[in-house]
């Protein structure tokens, strides 16, 4: 008797649920929105919390906050690819930056070209790739002064004031170092007085705001300040222009994996084929990444006074 009673109340129960939960159920016409799970799209995916970032250095060519702005937009883009963060490393000096290359402190870096030199020489420290800028993958030593200064030459400026940029940038130290030493003196003494931007784009505003009445710069700086600051053009000039040298590289330290050095590499090459890689090159005032051959910082070693085995020409200590 118990037996068929419950059996009578389990079929009661099975007959009315479909209906407690048709009533339950919001009708569109209510304004709730309907989920179709064939409709969903998948979402990227996330790196575990675990990950390493890929830390990328980036020598102070341009000033800290130009940097984070123009580089960016890039290491987002790397982030995408490579699906881990990126963190951007910056620190005041270009040794700095070798050194922590050095130390595998970070992965990759975007140095100058005497800090190329040098590290090769003093470490093993490898080029990953280069910019292109109108084709060409060199740039020039700017000699600078105000706009209202009579120089004609480093010549003219005996005895005057003069910012370098970097104690080991080559177009903002070494170039200008050898055009002095050919006139047969040491910045120590045919300046007044000398001083440390630490950035070129700082040298120019130090030129433009007469802090300084000459200074060497990396020419591709000077194109891409004069375009993002019109302001400066008309308040500096330049009277000398090396001749080319070998562009700053991106470059590895020599305990890079193969596999992260070969993803970069096919990264940053094939950047100006992604349908976002044109508007991150002109972010950077790039053409496009492209492959560089060891050599083409040989006229650069040259310079510093020694060749693939030898140990960099020490700089001169600036009076202050």
């Amino acid at each position: 008797m118990r037996t068929a009673k419950f059996m009578s109340y389990l079929l009661l129960l099975c007959c009315c649920l479909p209906l407690l939960a048709a009533c339950a159920r919001p009708s569109a016409a209510e304004g709730v929105p309907t989920v179709r799970l064939n409709d969903l799209q998948q979402l990227p995916p996330t790196p575990p919390a675990d990950v390493v970032p890929l830390r990328v250095a980036v020598a102070a060519v341009i000033s800290p906050r130009s940097n984070v702005e123009s580089y960016t937009p890039l290491f987002n883009y790397l982030a995408n690819k490579l699906n881990r963060p990126v963190e951007m490393v910056q620190r005041r000096t270009y040794q700095e930056v070798n050194d922590l290359l050095r130390d595998g402190q970070v992965d990759v870096a975007f140095v100058c070209t005497s800090a190329y030199v040098a590290g090769r020489r003093a470490f093993g420290m490898q080029l990953l790739a280069a910019p292109q800028v109108g084709g060409a993958t060199v740039y020039y030593s700017y000699l600078i002064v105000p706009a209202d200064s009579p120089a004609r030459s480093m010549a003219d400026l005996r005895g005057k004031v003069f910012a370098f940029t970097d104690p080991i940038s080559f177009s903002g130290r070494v170039y200008p170092t050898s055009l002095v030493r050919g006139l047969g003196a040491e910045p120590e003494t045919f300046f007044s007085r000398t001083f440390f931007t630490y950035s070129h784009d700082n040298a120019m505003r130090a030129v433009a705001d007469g802090l300084a009445d000459g200074a060497g710069v990396d020419s591709l700086v000077y194109d891409f300040a004069v375009a993002r600051e019109p302001a400066l053009a008309p308040k500096i000039k330049v009277i000398q222009r090396s001749p080319p040298f070998g562009i700053p590289p991106v470059v590895v330290g020599p305990g890079i994996r193969p596999q992260l050095r070969s993803e970069l590499y096919d990264l940053l090459v094939g950047l100006h084929d992604a349908p976002e890689g044109p508007a991150i090159l002109a972010e950077l005032g790039l053409d496009r990444f492209v492959p560089i051959a060891d050599a083409a910082y040989d006229s650069a070693r040259q310079l510093t006074g020694g060749d693939r085995g030898d140990t960099v020409t020490p700089m001169l200590r600036i009076g202050r």
